[in-house]
């Protein structure tokens, strides 16, 4: 879809095509482009398509150059894209930007928060006509965008953590993951970014002034903090899954050791009622009902024993242990000592032998 705006008294309006006044700059937005989209920018406007095609490559990366062909300069940024509906909710896309003659072109393959506040006029001190200090403010809401998509994150984690710290369930493993994931775009994006405003301040092909410089410097402020933000964020969420993933295993070392300690002590019956369906003589075989009390009652007394001494065993040292420790740990001290004294004893005697000398 393709619209288009023109300012008047400070504020962006939208006009159909055939409303347009000539004389002022305009800004064609084509978002979510379609098929008849990609014809017009081609054929009206005189874009290449291979630059169209780079514009709706999701993976494409921030850079600044000049066609020399169709006679534009073009910028491509990386946007932050908060889509509710998907796995992933927070991912990255490419905006195209084309100055030419009176137009500035924007071209994204979706929609975003960014070009719906510049649409919606919550971008203030606009000015179309300056075209560098436009495609500035495209940069500088981006960072304000970024920051505040990773601080969410960063609360949409807190709150993952503290349910897993109640219980762990793959939901919120894969939530983990998406979140981790979505912080790897942004940081990449936002690396992207930063060599696009390095080569923005030292390239020819946009001539800019002394405000623009000065808004270009707070731009790289904020790009540089949303990149030490989301490599923090990226560290944490690393560390947290690692922290995660030692628990669950350590959970499952207990479950299985638990497990193994009462298939000790439910194989003790097992054993002894499978000794009287061997055919060989054993007491109280033709016994009857005593024979049956005396395999149920021993088998029981067997199980209680095993359950005491494989469930119940404490791992902790005992106190002969501690003693025996304690002893330990005071002999080697007491065998320090003495290196220290026997050291200090030949240090005396050096020096008594140097001033006899």
């Amino acid at each position: 879809m393709i619209t288009f705006w023109q300012q008047e008294n400070g504020k962006l309006i939208e006009k159909k095509e055939e409303e347009l006044d000539g004389r002022k700059s305009t800004w064609v937005d084509a978002r979510s482009v379609t098929r008849d989209d990609i014809g017009i920018l081609e054929d009206k406007y005189k874009i290449d398509p291979e630059n169209i095609l780079d514009f709706l490559d999701p993976d494409e990366l921030s850079r600044i150059e000049f066609n020399d062909e169709f006679n534009y300069k073009l910028l491509i940024l990386r946007l932050p894209v908060f889509a509710p509906t998907e796995d992933i909710s927070h991912f990255c896309a490419p905006l195209g930007i084309v100055l030419k003659k009176n137009f500035f072109i924007t071209i994204c393959w979706t929609d975003c928060e960014v070009l719906r506040d510049f649409a919606a006029n919550r971008i203030r001190d606009l000015k179309i006509n300056d075209f560098p200090a436009f495609a500035i403010r495209f940069l500088s809401r981006s960072d304000s965008t970024f920051l505040r998509y990773l601080k969410e994150l960063n609360r949409k984690a807190t709150m993952i953590q503290n349910e897993m710290l109640r219980s762990v369930h793959n939901n919120e493993l894969i939530q983990l993951l998406n979140i981790q994931k979505s912080l790897v775009y942004f940081s990449t994006s936002l690396k992207s970014n930063q060599m696009l405003l390095e080569k923005f301040r030292k390239t020819k092909i946009i001539q800019l002034d002394e405000d623009d410089k000065d808004w270009l410097d707070d731009v790289e402020i904020d790009n540089r903090q949303a990149m030490e933000m989301a490599d923090t964020y990226s560290n944490i969420m690393a560390t947290m899954n690692d922290a995660f993933a030692g628990v669950l295993s350590n959970n499952l070392n207990i479950v299985m050791k638990t497990m193994t300690g009462w298939n000790l002590v439910l194989m003790v019956p097992t054993i002894i009622s499978s000794f009287y369906g061997i055919n060989v003589p054993l007491p109280f075989q033709n016994s009857g009902w005593i024979g049956v009390i005396f395999v149920t009652v021993s088998s029981i007394l067997l199980s209680i024993m095993t359950y005491f001494i494989f469930m119940k065993r404490k791992l902790t040292a005992g106190p002969k242990d501690k003693k025996r420790v304690t002893k330990q740990g005071l002999s080697s001290f007491k065998k320090r000592r003495a290196k220290r004294q026997q050291i200090k004893l030949l240090k005396q005697m050096e020096k008594k032998a140097e001033e006899k000398k």
